[in-house]
């Protein structure tokens, strides 16, 4: 950048963006086994993993099969799209750094009402005891506050390549140590440089299904217990809040990358 010149919105979005991703990184592969994890290994039965795998499985290739019509009559599509679109116009007119972190603070609002519903069902079917059932239901809403988020930048989320996307967040969330990192970079060069990775939405509806049931294990099964379950049940709004944060990141990483905010929703190239 010339000496003198002020970085423009955009760059400046950029480099707070870099500041979030590095954290977000950080915290993944630092993240180790709990304790309670390490006394529950053995006490978890062996097939409970392979069910949850097959309940978060069956439970995303529904939504995909249907469309998001189930969960769309949950919130107005229409009105989400008409304020990205008052928020675009403002950002193309002011080419200011507030009308573009707008866009951030409205994804971010519309994150943490869907994070403390999560946490409230959780714990209220952890109370009863009640742990696998509610599994539709976190899947539903976990794809939904992924949906407004990618509302809130403008994106899309119907078709096989945004569906894609969405699993892959999904997925790298939730991933720790050493394995968090290769998928990270593997989202980052399909925003950048329009590279997807090589994988059928099919197979990566299973990996985000696995990641999913080796993440909620020893609190699905928690959930399973009356009254202590809801411990259990926490760990729906913390997982959510984890995802949540991820999918802002990289979507305002796609959307800063487009530089000025465009008027119709935006599709992965």
């Amino acid at each position: 950048m010339p000496k003198g010149r002020k970085p423009n919105p955009v760059q400046k979005e950029w480099v707070s963006l870099m500041k979030q991703e590095a954290r977000f990184r950080e915290k993944r592969i630092s993240t180790a086994p709990t304790r309670l994890e390490e006394a529950l290994t053995e006490k978890i039965p062996d097939k409970l993993e392979d069910t949850l795998y097959k309940a978060f499985a069956k439970s995303f290739s529904l939504v995909f099969q249907r469309g998001g019509g189930l969960i769309e009559k949950t919130y107005s599509k229409k009105r989400r799209h008409d304020e990205y679109q008052r928020a675009a116009e403002t950002a193309r007119e002011k080419q200011d750094r507030a009308s573009y972190r707008a866009f951030s603070l409205r994804a971010r609002n519309r994150s943490a009402g869907h994070v403390l519903f999560a946490g409230v069902e959780g714990v209220g079917l952890g109370l009863l005891g009640i742990g696998l059932p509610d599994i539709p239901l976190f899947s539903a809403v976990l794809l939904r506050s992924v949906y407004e988020i990618a509302m809130s930048y403008g994106f899309g989320y119907e078709s096989p390549e945004d569906q894609l996307f969405i699993l892959l967040l999904i997925e790298a969330a939730l991933l720790d140590g050493e394995d968090h990192p290769p998928k990270d970079e593997a989202i980052n060069h399909w925003i950048d440089w329009g590279k997807a990775p090589e994988v059928s939405l099919k197979e990566q509806v299973d990996r985000c299904a696995h990641a999913l049931a080796a993440r909620l294990l020893y609190m699905k099964f928690i959930q399973g217990i009356p009254l202590v379950g809801a411990l259990g049940g926490l760990s729906d709004g913390f997982y959510l809040q984890q995802v949540t944060e991820y999918s802002r990141i990289k979507y305002k990483r796609r959307f800063l990358r487009q530089g000025t905010p465009p008027v119709s929703p935006s599709k992965l190239d």
